[in-house]
């Protein structure tokens, strides 16, 4: 039997968050989460942190800050996507890809409230060019809204 429940709409709503509630994330999807593909960047990056993406293209993921000044937006190498990193509790969240005005994301597995069994394909995309690099990313990361909040009172949307 699955732990994850269905919605009337055929969704399935996956929430996460970094250690210290700072980065929310609200994946849905309509993949059965122990059907999604997670992957094993091999990059230096994403090994250290020892992440085990997901997407799915066809799905949302809603990207919740809760105090902008807590969170890092990291970039190295070709400086196609930006890493969320929470700069209290140094969990990587989501990487994401600003293309004009819309953005596409990955999302870390290993910060879902419930975890996800299945095991991770390592993946290395140290041969793509920044042009591939950017095309695979439109092509199989899921698209994300982000809500930036600035202060009790205060919220809105980036870009």
């Amino acid at each position: 039997m699955s732990k994850f429940v269905c919605d009337d709409g055929g969704m399935y709503t996956l929430h996460g968050h970094c250690h210290c509630n700072q980065i929310r994330l609200e994946l849905r999807t309509e993949q059965r989460p122990e059907e999604l593909r997670l992957r094993a960047c091999q990059c230096s990056f994403c090994r250290r942190h020892g992440a085990r993406t997901t997407s799915d293209p066809k799905g949302t993921l809603r990207i919740v800050l809760s105090n902008c000044e807590a969170v890092s937006y990291y970039q190295f190498e070709s400086r196609t996507a930006e890493f969320l990193v929470c700069s209290r509790c140094g969990t990587f969240s989501t990487a994401l890809l600003r293309d004009g005005d819309r953005h596409y994301a990955t999302v870390n597995a290993n910060t879902f409230d419930v975890p996800l069994p299945q095991e991770a394909e390592p993946v290395d995309y140290a041969t793509e060019s920044p042009e591939q690099r950017i095309a695979r990313r439109r092509s199989i990361w899921t698209p994300a809204e982000i809500i930036e909040n600035w202060g009790t009172y205060s919220e809105r949307r980036i870009r």
